[in-house]
């Protein structure tokens, strides 16, 4: 899937740090939402 500029994100869920899930569309229209993206950050080595 390939994203522009000013296109709508998908719909995702996830887990947050208190084991909840949470979907982007939770959100829709209420707030906005920065998505941090860590590759790597918390393994090993």
């Amino acid at each position: 899937m390939e994203l522009k500029v000013g296109d709508k994100a998908p719909d995702f869920t996830l887990s947050s740090t208190r084991k909840e899930k949470i979907s982007l569309s939770d959100y829709h229209g209420k707030q906005n939402v920065l998505l941090a993206f860590y590759p790597l950050n918390f393994t090993p080595g």
